[in-house]
C-alpha cells in the first residue's frame, strides 16, 4: 500500500469501519510513513474538534439502515467511497469550526481590549474627582493649557475646546494611563466633570475601527468613548449619558489634528 491509497483510508481506520486485510495492510504502511502518521495524527485532531465543539445528532433510522446495508454489501469500496465523500466535507466542516473559533477569538480579543483600555479611563477619571488639587495648571483657555505640557510629556497632545454649549475647559495635569504618562485635561458640562486622556497607545490592544471613535462603554456609572489621532489615543470620560458624550466625542475628535 502506498500513500495515495493510504491517506483516503485515515478516517475509516479510525473509526474501524476497514476490512481487516485493509486495516492490516494500512497499519503495516503507517509504521514505515512518517507522513502518514502525521496526517493520521491530524484526523486524530480533527475527530476530537468534531466531537467537542459540533452538536450531534442521531442520524434517522432509515439512514442507518442504508449505510449499514452498503457496508455489509461492499466492505472494501465502501471503506474507500466513505472516505473520499466524508473527507470534503469534513475539511468544509474543520473550516467552518476553525473560522469560527478565529472569529470567536477575535471577537473576545477586541472585547477585552476595550474591556481594559474602558476601566482605566474610568479609574484615571475617578482619580482626578477624589483629588484634592487635580488641576497643575489652570485654564484661561487652550492657548494657555496646551503650551504647558511641553517639556513635561515627550509628545504634544491636543487640548480642544469644541462650541458645545455649557462646555468649559478647567485645565489640566500629568496623569499616567496604565503603564505610560498621559495628558489628563479636565473639562465640565454642566454639572458633570468630564475628563479627556492622551496617551501613546503604542503596544496596547486597540479596539478594531481605525482612529474613529468608538461606541460608548460603561463602567460603574460613568460613559467612556475612545479613538486615536495623530499618532495618540484619546480617551473621553464623563457621566453624561451615552448618546451625549458620543456627540462630544465627535465634536473632540473632530478637533484633534489627524
Amino acid at each position: 500500500m502506498n500513500c495515495t491509497e493510504a491517506r483516503p483510508l485515515l478516517h475509516a481506520l479510525r473509526q474501524q469501519r476497514l476490512a481487516p486485510e485493509i486495516q492490516d495492510g494500512l497499519r503495516a504502511h503507517l509504521a514505515g510513513c512518517a507522513g502518514c502518521r502525521r496526517a493520521d495524527a491530524a484526523e486524530g485532531v480533527l475527530d476530537e474538534i468534531l466531537a467537542h465543539r459540533l452538536p450531534r445528532h442521531a442520524a434517522p433510522a432509515g439512514l442507518k439502515r442504508r449505510l449499514a446495508g452498503l457496508v455489509a454489501e461492499q466492505p472494501r469500496r465502501e471503506a474507500r467511497n466513505w472516505s473520499r465523500l466524508v473527507a470534503p466535507a469534513l475539511a468544509a466542516t474543520l473550516a467552518l469550526v476553525a473560522g469560527g473559533l478565529l472569529l470567536e477569538r477575535h471577537v473576545g480579543g477586541q472585547a477585552a481590549a476595550l474591556s481594559t483600555l474602558t476601566a482605566e479611563a474610568v479609574n484615571d477619571h475617578l482619580r482626578v474627582l477624589a483629588s484634592q488639587h487635580p488641576l497643575e495648571v489652570e485654564s484661561g483657555g487652550s492657548h494657555q493649557v496646551k503650551p504647558w505640557f511641553e517639556g513635561r510629556l515627550d509628545f504634544a497632545p491636543a487640548v480642544p475646546l469644541p462650541e458645545v454649549a455649557d462646555l468649559r475647559l478647567l485645565g489640566g495635569s500629568v496623569g499616567y494611563f496604565l503603564d505610560r504618562k498621559a495628558a489628563v485635561v479636565e473639562y465640565a458640562l454642566r454639572r458633570h466633570a468630564v475628563t479627556l486622556l492622551a496617551f501613546r497607545p503604542d503596544g496596547l490592544s486597540w479596539p478594531a475601527g481605525g482612529g474613529a471613535p468608538t461606541p460608548p462603554s460603561s463602567v460603574r456609572g460613568f460613559n467612556v468613548v475612545l479613538w486615536t489621532a495623530g499618532g495618540l489615543g484619546y480617551a473621553l470620560v464623563s457621566d453624561v449619558n451615552p448618546e451625549e458624550l458620543t456627540g462630544l466625542a465627535s465634536r473632540f475628535a473632530a478637533a484633534t489634528p489627524p
